[in-house]
């Protein structure tokens, strides 16, 4: 049966260990594996810009031997003429697999349905999972052991990263913090997730409204943009919304000593972070940049072993 990724809780705790283990071993050895050698193809589509992603997974599928084809859908017919099914039913017959950053949840969902080779959610407005991949492999190569962790996300936990980061820092056994205002909490669906898969790992999922609360005695200390693609004309209300969930020196302190600061990047300097904590000692985004690169080649490697 084909397996896909298209959310954090695609893979089950084993599964996620199972696939970051494989990121070490890959990061160690970066060209000792070559499962697309032939070349086999992998479609890397985009709806949205990018810099991470399309680098790190074309040159990740050519580290394993494959050719990555990157389409763009401003010059494809999928979203204009052609139904994202459609265009899983011809790309099938050509490629390995498909990576799509796109916008709609449910496009990615009717082109994992209408395909026979793994689909690959490479950001979609309501998750980025590869990110927590990566970022989970930056954690475990920090700290040994991901499990009974606390990680604290400030910012938009509407976000696709916010929910990201509950079901994937859950099914690692680790003790997810979201503080956000009120209205920009995780969906309830996706927290009802978190605590059922949560009951299984011995992990937990907590929401806040008090920045510094969630940030006291924390492991992890995360944020992202305040303002996503596409939501660019909200800025100026969303730094109005915002403003108090900030990472700076004061919100480090209240973590623990040895605490680490993430973020996906693009980073808004002086809006969600400060220079001084992203370029600060206790800042792992570089690690956590490269790492997209080895978490993803583990994916692949380990969605075309299902086949």
């Amino acid at each position: 049966m084909t397996r896909h990724f298209l959310r954090d809780d695609d893979i089950s705790p084993a599964e996620q260990a199972e696939i970051l283990e494989l990121a070490e071993q890959l990061k160690a050895d970066r060209f000792g594996s070559k499962p697309l050698e032939g070349p086999q193809t992998v479609a890397v589509i985009f709806d949205k810009s990018s810099t991470r992603t399309r680098v790190s997974f074309a040159v990740g599928i050519a580290d394993l031997g494959g050719s990555p084809l990157i389409i763009s859908t401003a010059n494809s017919q999928l979203g204009g003429k052609e139904t994202p099914s459609d265009t899983a039913r011809v790309l099938e017959r050509m490629v390995s697999a498909i990576v799509w950053r796109t916008y709609a949840q449910s496009g990615l969902e009717e082109m994992a349905a209408g395909t026979t080779v793994p689909v690959v959610n490479a950001l979609s407005d309501d998750f980025h999972p590869c990110q927590l991949l990566a970022d989970l492999l930056t954690i475990k190569e920090k700290r040994g052991e991901l499990a009974g962790l606390t990680l604290t996300f400030l910012g938009d936990g509407a976000s696709n990263m916010g929910q990201s980061y509950v079901l994937a820092g859950v099914t690692a056994g680790m003790h997810v913090r979201i503080a956000s205002p009120a209205d920009y909490a995780p969906s309830a669906a996706v927290i009802a997730d978190a605590e059922r898969i949560a009951a299984e790992t011995g992990g937990s999922v907590a929401l806040f409204t008090d920045p510094n609360e969630a940030a006291a005695d924390s492991d992890v200390i995360v944020t992202d943009t305040w303002v996503s693609m596409g939501k660019e004309d909200e800025k100026a209300q969303r730094i109005a919304v915002f403003g108090g969930y900030k990472v700076d020196s004061a919100v480090m302190a209240l973590a623990k000593p040895d605490a680490l600061f993430m973020h996906c990047l693009p980073a808004d300097r002086g809006y969600e972070v400060t220079a001084e904590v992203i370029d600060g000692p206790q800042s792992v985004i570089w690690d956590e940049a490269e790492n997209r690169l080895h978490a993803q080649k583990a994916l692949l490697v380990w969605l075309l072993r299902q086949a």
